[in-house]
């Protein structure tokens, strides 16, 4: 009878200990929709959307690419900041790649495809040993959620143009309410809230209210639909200082449609004018991103209770 106690002791914890790692673990799709490519705008996309999420040991990247045209190598710190290929940690050729996030600290992917890395197919990543704690409570009813537009950039003329607010919009979900909120420098840059027409022209009208010119400026978001927002000073707008929201009641956000030109390359000379469509990419299209770009394993989480089943049966 001890001796089924201690191994029924024994077994609990090991299966509390294995769903409490399989319960942590986070599936991350680099890129989201744009997926791991070279993107438009340069690598500022995947720096922006590496600053909207923690990474914690044994969460999942997925890179879905085009095989063929593409592969994902970890690199450590001088082969990445240097593009050199030579002598990757791991590689992989094979879309989708899922690589488990084992150690702590900065990890660093890259494409070995020629010119690749330098066009801005990079990611680097912090990787912690377990999740921050919560700094706030989850807002009461009534009470809106705040936004720091860009998070660390900030509202600045982005150095790969529109794509930069475009991918921080993405998995957003904006309501009546909530609050957001351009860090910018006071004398250089400025915000205001304009139509759809103004937003695409990179002009505004007599009209149009005068802009916020000093930070940071916070604005409520009071009506639900397309909200647009630029910055007016000469050329900041066409070179991608600009965001486009969809103010909703529950649905996640997504940036309005638009049928206008993608934005344009950190390489552009001249100004020219983006809307907030979905990037293109060079080359074939991507596979197609899992449905959930950021979501606990569900076979990993159930395996616990089945190895528990299993135990209890030979007690």
């Amino acid at each position: 009878m001890e001796a089924k106690l201690s191994l029924f002791q024994f077994s609990t914890l090991i299966v509390a200990f294995m769903l409490h790692g399989s319960l942590a673990q986070t599936t991350h799709v680099v890129g989201d929709a744009l997926g791991w490519v070279v993107p438009p705008g340069g690598d500022i996309a995947y720096q922006t959307w590496a600053a909207a999420r923690t990474f914690v040991v044994g969460d999942v990247l997925v890179f879905n690419f085009t095989t063929n045209q593409h592969d994902v190598a970890e690199v450590n710190t001088e082969a990445f900041d240097s593009c050199n290929t030579t002598n990757p940690i791991s590689l992989s050729a094979t879309s989708p790649t899922n690589i488990t996030l084992r150690s702590v600290g900065e990890h660093h992917f890259i494409c070995t495809f020629s010119r690749h890395c330098p066009l801005g197919q990079k990611l680097a990543i912090n990787v912690l040993a377990t999740p921050p704690p919560e700094t706030a409570p989850s807002p009461a009813a009534g009470v809106g959620m705040t936004y720091t537009v860009g998070d660390s950039l900030g509202w600045v003329v982005p150095p790969g143009g529109s794509i930069a607010y475009q991918t921080w919009v993405r998995g957003k979900t904006f309501m009546v309410g909530d609050i957001l909120v351009f860090n910018f420098t006071s004398g250089v840059h400025n915000v205001v809230s304009v139509t759809r027409a103004e937003f695409e022209s990179c002009t505004i009208s007599a009209t149009t209210t005068p802009p916020t010119t000093t930070s940071p400026a916070r604005i409520t978001l009071t009506s639900g639909g397309e909200h647009y927002y630029m910055c007016t000073v000469p050329r900041h707008c066409s070179l991608g200082q600009k965001l486009a929201i969809n103010v909703t009641g529950g649905a996640t956000a997504t940036p309005p449609s638009s049928s206008a030109a993608p934005p344009p390359s950190s390489t552009s000379g001249g100004p020219t004018s983006s809307t907030p469509s979905t990037p293109s990419t060079p080359g074939p299209v991507s596979a197609p991103p899992p449905p959930s770009n950021s979501a606990p394993s569900f076979a990993t989480a159930t395996f616990p209770f089945t190895f528990l089943v299993v135990v209890l049966a030979f007690l």
